[in-house]
């Protein structure tokens, strides 16, 4: 017998399979359980040969009603022959299962305050840092975050200890610039090891703070790095100077989407950047904005990071 795909229907054996599968889950389950909440005596009080009991309900966790869902659906594929509802089902309880136990890095900070924290990640040219330094000194010798790679600290020695010596904050943005999650956990801590022992020859700090080359990380990538003591840090604003878009543009990206607690990223050598920090800043400064480091607008301690906006919040 067909069924209206054209497919063969399950023999008997196939439809005794799909019932064991679903009660087999279902004892599984009873282990991912979260906590059972007293049920309400019926209202219905008690009728004749009946008697109402309270009712249990159990709140399952993701993970245990992804499992549910696939449960039901493979039975339902072994009784009825569905063949393309299995790898939908599977690639649901990975993608669901993934969720769950995804890391990610800080995107922004849980503030009461009106303090954020501007960022420039340096890995090509250094033109316009020196501007971008008298800019920061100008208006109100402004502290910031600068995320250096190695290759960039090689060839630039003098303007490290210039950014150094003004006070900013030295950050680690890998030696070579590459994708991380193509690399091995030896090469990921090569990277930032590398990177951080020159850091610390040029200029005596030692950083903290990592930011993923291309903003690319992988639960490798952030445990890896946080074994050797850094935090790995992203961006919630991004001014997409880049892009080497228009300086009005930056402003208007900038201005709009920050708000307290924000990361901005900016680079070192951005065509428009450093005309955009002329007008970003004092704009900021109106609003009532505190500019500080990312290490000081971060928390160090007792905190955690919210799986789906990447806020870092400090725990209750």
């Amino acid at each position: 017998m067909k069924n209206f795909l054209g497919e063969e229907t399950p023999k008997k054996g196939q439809i005794f399979k799909g019932i064991k599968l679903i009660k087999t889950t279902l004892k599984t389950l009873l282990k991912f359980k979260r906590e059972k909440i007293p049920g309400r005596k019926s209202k219905l009080g008690k009728k004749k040969g009946y008697n109402y009991k309270p009712m249990k309900i159990i709140v399952l966790s993701k993970r245990a009603a992804a499992l549910i869902l696939v449960a039901c659906v493979l039975a339902v594929s072994l009784v009825y022959g569905y063949r393309e509802s299995i790898a939908t089902a599977t690639r649901y309880v990975i993608e669901v299962m993934a969720q769950t136990n995804r890391l990610v890095p800080i995107y922004r900070v849980q503030q009461t305050e009106k303090k954020l924290s501007i960022s420039f990640d340096a890995c090509w040219g250094a033109d316009k840092t020196e501007e971008i330094l008298s800019i920061l000194k100008e208006n109100g010798d402004i502290k910031t975050t600068f995320f250096l790679t190695g290759f960039w600290l090689e060839k630039y020695p003098d303007m490290v200890k210039k950014i150094a010596e003004a006070g900013h904050e030295i950050g680690n943005h890998s030696f070579t610039h590459p994708h991380l999650n193509s690399l091995s956990e030896q090469q990921i801590k090569e990277e930032v090891t590398k990177t951080h022992n020159l850091i610390y020859q040029l200029t005596g700090q030692s950083p903290t703070l990592f930011r993923p080359p291309f903003g690319e990380y992988s639960n490798k990538v952030i445990t890896t790095i946080e074994s050797l003591n850094y935090k790995v840090i992203q961006w919630d604003v991004d001014s997409l100077d880049w892009k080497t878009i228009s300086t009005e543009n930056i402003v208007k990206r900038v201005t709009s989407q920050v708000s307290p607690g924000s990361i901005v990223l900016f680079h070192n050598n951005g065509e428009n950047t450093t005309d955009a920090l002329r007008q970003i800043l004092p704009k900021l400064k109106a609003e009532g904005y505190q500019i500080v480091p990312i290490s000081e607008l971060i928390y160090q301690d007792n905190y955690y990071i919210d799986k789906h906006t990447g806020e870092q919040k400090p725990k209750e």
